[in-house]
């Protein structure tokens, strides 16, 4: 395994609001910030654009026509790897809860600050200064580009949802060490799914997406849980 460097590309959001002046604030403001945007204004047109297309983030309003916001939460759970922050004028914690729950990765209240939306996407994306470089972990033929959350097999991306590219950062970021199952649930999975035998599942899955030469590196210690090896 080895750490290099890629270039910067321009980050893409996809942002699905209903509120016109919103949107176009949203819009405006998100490409002055430096993104590539894609707005949809209903929820049922926006439900399988991040399966169709990579989003680095996604912006999603909580009351949305066609299909709410939650409905998309639970579309895309387990489904989408992109970090999803809920803008919603719904401030209750039954609500803030029910959207953690669902897979969102962090939840603005309106009305809102760009500024403070903008810095909660960059920390989200753990974008860097300008010169600093990003960082990829790289072994076989896979790479993980790790700011990005995209994984690559052959330079062609695969789709990994955020559940199992988390099992693999995880794997990968801790050589030759075997971790039990409980540790890769703490540390991989989120919305209170910890099941242990979850983990075997991700696996499973993830060295059938990434091929038989990656699959190698990916070993079960048996009555423990995985190990990456950097060297099988």
């Amino acid at each position: 395994m080895n750490v290099a460097t890629v270039e910067h590309g321009t980050p893409t959001i996809l942002v699905v609001e209903d509120d016109a002046p919103i949107a176009s604030m949203l819009v405006r403001g998100l490409k002055t910030a430096g993104f590539d945007v894609e707005l949809s204004v209903r929820g049922d047109l926006a439900q399988e654009l991040p399966l169709r297309q990579r989003f680095d983030l996604i912006v999603l309003d909580w009351n949305l026509p066609g299909l709410s916001g939650d409905a998309l939460l639970a579309h895309w759970k387990h489904r989408v790897a992109s970090p999803v922050i809920v803008l919603t004028a719904r401030v209750t914690l039954e609500d803030r809860l029910r959207a953690f729950e669902l897979g969102a990765a962090d939840y603005v209240s309106k009305p809102f600050f760009l500024e403070e939306l903008v810095a909660r996407i960059n920390a989200r994306l753990g974008r860097r200064a300008e010169g600093q470089e990003a960082r990829r972990l790289s072994f076989a033929n896979v790479t993980v580009e790790c700011d990005a959350r995209r994984a690559l097999v052959d330079g062609a991306d695969v789709h990994l949802t955020q559940h199992e590219l988390n099992v693999l950062t995880v794997l990968i970021e801790r050589p030759d060490r075997a971790l039990t199952r409980a540790q890769l649930a703490q540390a991989a999975l989120t919305d209170g799914d910890v099941d242990e035998r979850t983990v075997d599942s991700h696996v499973a899955r993830l060295r059938k997406k990434l091929g038989p030469a990656a699959a190698k590196h990916l070993q079960t210690v048996w009555g423990i849980g995985y190990r990456f090896a950097s060297a099988p």
